[in-house]
């Protein structure tokens, strides 16, 4: 099944796909083996459209159609920053609490504060696990959740993991798309992501059905506004402190 993950054992981790915290040594992209069934680019809109005639729900239609509008490539230069610029705004707008630049941080986060030397999408991701966390789990390493891969201490990490496998997979499915929906609202290439995050493995069996499913709790949460799509209730208030 697709969708999110980003610890060990799941499926896709988001923040491998561009590879290094910002300001260090850029690794090589893991997206040729992260994405399970890659799409050839020329086959990519008849997909989308199998996928969205898949699904039967018109909030869902609504929500996929506002993430297929977004660009399928990573933003670069000048336009990432500022991308991250706005993904730390909205983080922080959440309650996120951010490590100042410069500090060493040996994980995305420690309990405290997230490391904000990251590529936007991964930033907007930890913070959709900072609102699916109970406050308990917010002060453990990496959420309880296991290690991530730009995670130093990965033994420390473990150490703090709380959750079942399954559990970590279906959480990681909603941060997944929660970080997704938030790219989509401000405007970044959320499609990448919806991608990256292989939303579209299953495509001619569950992958739709799963999009679903996952929208659906997130909904019946409140995590996704009623008056979506636009921006949220949650986003426009974060982005406007």
């Amino acid at each position: 099944m697709g969708g999110g993950g980003r610890r060990e054992g799941s499926l896709c981790h988001p923040r491998k796909l561009l590879g290094g915290r910002l300001g260090g040594p850029v690794r090589k992209s893991y997206l040729a083996w992260m994405i399970l069934t890659p799409i050839p680019r020329n086959q990519l809109e008849s997909a989308l459209d199998r996928f969205m005639a898949d699904l039967r729900d018109p909030f869902c239609c609504a929500v996929f159609r506002q993430i297929r509008a977004t660009p399928a490539d990573r933003a670069v230069g000048a336009e990432a920053e500022r991308h991250r610029v706005a993904a730390l705004s909205l983080a922080r707008g959440l309650g996120v609490a951010i490590h100042p630049h410069g500090v060493q941080c040996p994980y995305n986060w420690d309990g405290t504060a997230l490391n904000g030397a990251t590529e936007a999408y991964v930033i907007l991701h930890e913070a959709a696990h900072f609102v699916l966390a109970p406050p308990e789990r917010r002060t453990l390493i990496d959420f309880g959740l296991g290690p991530g891969p730009d995670t130093v201490d990965r033994q420390a990490a473990e150490r703090a993991s709380v959750l079942s496998p399954l559990a970590r997979e279906e959480e990681e499915a909603a941060a997944s798309l929660i970080g997704i929906i938030w790219e989509a609202e401000l405007g970044q290439p959320a499609l990448a992501s919806f991608l990256d995050q292989n939303w579209l493995e299953g495509l001619e069996r569950s992958a739709a059905p799963h999009f679903a499913a996952v929208l659906g709790g997130l909904r019946a949460r409140r995590l996704i506004s009623r008056g979506y799509p636009g921006k949220s209730d949650r986003v426009r208030a974060a982005l406007d402190r």
